[in-house]
């Protein structure tokens, strides 16, 4: 039994190289420093048989293969991985570790003494090594005290190696992930007054007879998590002389001096230089204590991206979880600077008549919307996607200190926020209970003739002409956006078709009912998360809250917002494509967004004529399936629970979203914010672009209408009008008559 047990855990000074593969790269070059006669903290290593046994005993190795067998890992979107990781992340946290292994972590962790402040970190075999730097991809606890704390610390570094960044770093490198498993390294945490990083060679000029160091006050996670800006020297690698020093970011009030003496850096360069001839390679690595206290915690190959592989992407996935400085940074930027901009430009855009406009002064205005489209589509990349991580953090902030049986419970946090969107879609409903007033009214705006036509006729009527400003206003103030290169500003037919629908259906409430325990859900889940986390980390706690909540609230208005700047270059465009077209220089069709270079170039040339070329038939991404092809289930992620069977609609173009009627499933590439008002009216939504946190999958989830996204080809695969069940607890669509259906029928007819 003694040996049994002794096998789920070594002690760090005990490795050897022959146990690499079983406690990995990076507690066996510590190990070997230790041998070296370098200073270690000292700690154990949990190898890999040890992950083997929780996952198999736990079940959890069929939650992986389930999950990652959804939908081939290269055709995944990160959005896609996210909500992978976050369902195998909160099963890995829910699992009890078994009790002789975790006995021989807790018995392990006490002999270290008691109450010491543990590090607990991955050493995956292959990480770190000169081909596959996994450095920052897996995870890391710091701070950990007790037993109990360090079973939790570890299945966090367990469940890391399923992560969205680490998925999508083991697809850059082609690596397979049912091979992948996890080792542990626990050590004991070294407290000093500086720490840092130091590279044997520049790695953005290894030819160069440079070495660099960097460091930071206190830990050195500070640094690697980007916390602190460090102070920077580059060192003369062959003499350690001092070629550059640069100041890191510091208050005003802190003394303009180095954070390392000249001793503290000769004993990092003989460090570097010890390091490189034990291992035979540069070395990256990770340090604390000055001079005689130099404390070695990491040592790795140094890796660089090639210069002839510009498509190798793993530097970017480490920004892909902002930390909540970044995030406390992006919230400033774009709360307080980039959205208000972003509104006034468009409402400027808006106001601005452009009729009495000459040529010349008409072709300005084209060019600088067209400036304003770019330039915002750039901060939409920059500053905007980034942002929107913070509700991801959110979710696993909650998951991680609730652990809650739903993955998604965290969601309930974000309702009611007041969005665009959401703003819009109450105008619409109240416009909808108008018409539900008055059946007159419904009549004349359900009959015959365009929609000009209909609102002259429904002004006559004596509850009409509330009905016809409020729709006007409505119009102004909601549909100056672009969807699918149009205007809905000038197609006023799909929402006067949504208004009707709505009108006929059932009013849809979020889960929950009226409203107060619905108006109470996000007060309730603020308050467990408040009390899981106690007292110490309560601020810590409101503030992953307030940017989770501000991140989804913006990352769907900057969508209307910059869908407006949209709309107003295609409006500009049009007033000079008409203007052409009176002078009989333009001939073909209506002109979008891509015709702005020419419609400019003919307003400032009187003698340069535009032809418009036909629009492009649309066509299928692939021919339709015959009858026996069409697949009878479709598998993709389980976005909002709940089961329906309805008819599909599918919504391709703006057209379609006139042609939605309340009780079908909405089919479609993904919910805009510009179609949210659909979802009400929907049984069920079916999405190709997969994840939790888009627009769809939210809306539904609130609603309680059942949600499946992440399907392949689904708006290929499927087609008006066949019947479908839409299961959103396993993620599957099924098509045709339901099972479930012909099972409960008896063979008379007859209920059974």
């Amino acid at each position: 039994m003694a040996a049994r047990r002794l096998s789920w855990i070594i002690p760090l000074a005990q490795v050897t190289a022959a146990s690499e593969s079983s406690v990995g790269g990076k507690a066996a070059r510590l190990a070997r420093l230790i041998r070296a006669g370098f200073r270690v903290p000292p700690g154990f290593c949990i190898p890999v048989t040890a992950y083997e046994r929780f996952v198999k005993t736990t079940g959890l190795a069929a939650v992986v293969r389930l999950e990652l067998g959804r939908k081939p890992l290269e055709a995944m979107r990160w959005e896609e991985m996210w909500d992978t990781a976050l369902r195998i992340r909160s099963a890995f946290l829910a699992a009890p570790i078994p009790s002789p292994l975790a006995k021989a972590i807790t018995g392990a962790v006490e002999a270290l003494g008691p109450a010491v402040s543990l590090a607990v970190r991955s050493s995956a075999p292959g990480e770190d090594s000169a081909s596959g730097a996994f450095a920052g991809i897996h995870e890391s606890v710091v701070g950990v005290i007790g037993g109990s704390h360090a079973l939790d610390a570890v299945k966090v570094v367990w469940a890391s190696l399923w992560s969205d960044a680490a998925l999508l770093y083991r697809r850059e490198l082609g690596l397979d992930p049912s091979r992948s498993r996890m080792a542990v390294l626990v050590q004991t945490m070294v407290t000093e007054d500086r720490s840092g990083v130091a590279f044997g060679r520049d790695p953005r000029e290894p030819a160069r007879d440079h070495a660099i160091v960097e460091a930071v006050p206190g830990l050195c996670a500070d640094l690697v998590d980007g916390r602190v800006d460090p102070d920077r020297w580059i060192l003369e690698r062959s003499s350690g002389k001092v070629m550059e020093w640069r100041r890191g970011a510091r208050s005003a009030d802190d003394p303009d001096e180095p954070l390392l003496a000249h001793p503290d850096l000769a004993a990092l360069h003989r460090a570097l230089g010890k390091v490189e001839a034990l291992f035979g390679w540069p070395p990256d690595m990770e340090w604390t204590g000055r001079a005689s206290r130099l404390t070695l915690l990491q040592s790795r190959p140094i890796t660089t991206a090639s210069p002839a592989e510009p498509s190798d992407k793993r530097a970017w996935y480490l920004t892909l979880r902002p930390g909540p400085r970044r995030l406390r940074d992006l919230k400033e930027r774009v709360a307080g600077e980039l959205i208000p901009a972003l509104e006034a430009e468009g409402e400027r855009f808006s106001a601005e008549d452009l009729m009495p406009l000459d040529d010349g002064a008409l072709a300005t205005a084209i060019e600088v919307r067209v400036a304003a489209v770019e330039r915002w589509r750039r901060v939409y990349e920059e500053a905007f996607i980034p942002f929107a991580h913070g509700v991801r953090r959110l979710g696993q902030y909650y998951n991680d200190a609730v652990r809650p049986r739903d993955a998604y419970e965290f969601v309930g946090l974000l309702q009611g926020q007041r969005m665009l969107a959401s703003e819009r879609n109450r105008a619409l409903a109240d416009l909808a209970a108008l018409v539900r007033r008055h059946l007159g009214l419904r009549g004349v705006l359900a009959g015959p003739g365009e929609p000009a036509e209909k609102l002259r006729a429904a002004w006559v009527l004596k509850e009409g002409a509330e009905f016809v400003r409020a729709f006007e206003a409505f119009g102004s103030r909601y549909l100056d956006v672009s969807y699918k290169g149009e205007r809905l500003r000038d197609r006023s037919d799909t929402m006067l078709a949504a208004v009707l629908e709505l009108a006929g259906a059932e009013p849809r409430h979020p889960t929950g009912a009226s409203g107060e325990r619905s108006a109470n859900a996000s007060a309730i889940l603020e308050e467990r998360l408040l009390r899981a986390v106690g007292d110490s980390r309560r601020e810590e706690a409101l503030e992953a809250i307030e940017v989770g909540r501000l991140s989804w609230r913006l990352r769907d208005d900057d969508n209307i917002l910059l869908g407006r700047i949209e709309s107003q270059l295609i409006s500009a465009v049009r007033v000079g494509a008409e203007r052409l077209r009176a002078q009989g220089r333009l001939t073909g069709e209506t002109v979008g967004e891509d015709g702005a270079g020419a419609i400019v170039e003919a307003l400032r040339d009187p003698d340069r004529r535009v032809a418009v070329p036909p629009a492009p038939v649309a066509t299928q991404a692939r021919a339709p399936l015959a009858a026996g092809e069409v697949p009878r289930q479709l598998v993709g992620q389980p976005a909002a629970p709940g089961l329906a069977t309805g008819r599909v609609r599918r919504v391709r173009t703006v057209d379609d979203l006139g042609r939605f009627h309340a009780g079908e499933v909405l089919a479609c590439d993904a919910i805009q914010p510009t179609m949210t008002h659909l979802v009400p009216l929907a049984a069920a939504v079916v999405e190709r672009r997969g994840g939790m946190l888009i627009h769809g999958a939210i809306i539904a989830r609130e609603l309680g209408i059942p949600c499946v996204n992440g399907i392949a080809d689904v708006i290929d695969i499927l087609d008006d009008g066949q019947l479908v069940t839409v299961d959103g607890h396993l993620g599957i669509v099924t098509v045709g008559e339901p099972e479930f259906e012909l099972e409960r029928i008896g063979p008379w007819g007859m209920d059974v």
